[in-house]
């Protein structure tokens, strides 16, 4: 059927592109980071929140569309537990990923200040970095597993 395999594919894409975009974001702020440069921490943290917002916000809502379609066309109840099970660590994405969008902000804007003023970076950078680093685990993990979840559809229960 056209229609299933064409959301299928956004499906697909839509992991993808969360995996790969949450991926490369921990990867670039890493990096820049560990430079303790705050006139390219600004700009990788300013670059960081466009893709967050452009790449992972648009999979963030294609995700739950496409998977409950999917479910639908191909008539898999909601309540199968590999579903439920996903739908639960989707959640606990979502819990970690919000507050990493308002720090990831706030990073960018006290690396944009101290650039601006030839200062170091100041105390309250070093530690919303760290809550922003531990959140990664988590969510990286929650989408590991929601990936190995898709792929695999284990019998459970």
């Amino acid at each position: 059927m056209l229609a299933v395999d064409i959301l299928r594919w956004l499906h697909v894409i839509g992991a993808t592109v969360l995996l790969g975009t949450g991926a490369g974001i921990a990867f670039f702020m890493l990096r820049a980071h560990l430079t303790r440069d705050p006139v390219l921490i600004a700009h990788v943290a300013g670059t960081v929140v466009v893709a967050d917002m452009l790449f992972t916000a648009s999979a963030v809502v294609i995700q739950p569309l496409t998977g409950v379609l999917l479910a639908h066309l191909i008539g898999w109840p909601l309540t199968t537990p590999w579903i439920v099970i996903s739908l639960v660590l989707y959640g606990i994405i979502g819990l970690f990923w919000l507050p990493v969008v308002f720090i990831q902000l706030r990073l960018r804007n006290l690396a944009r200040a101290a650039a601006a003023r030839g200062d170091p970076l100041p105390p309250d950078y070093d530690r919303l970095f760290r809550i922003w680093f531990l959140c990664g685990f988590p969510a990286f993990a929650a989408v590991m597993g929601i990936l190995w979840l898709m792929l695999a559809r284990p019998h459970l229960g």
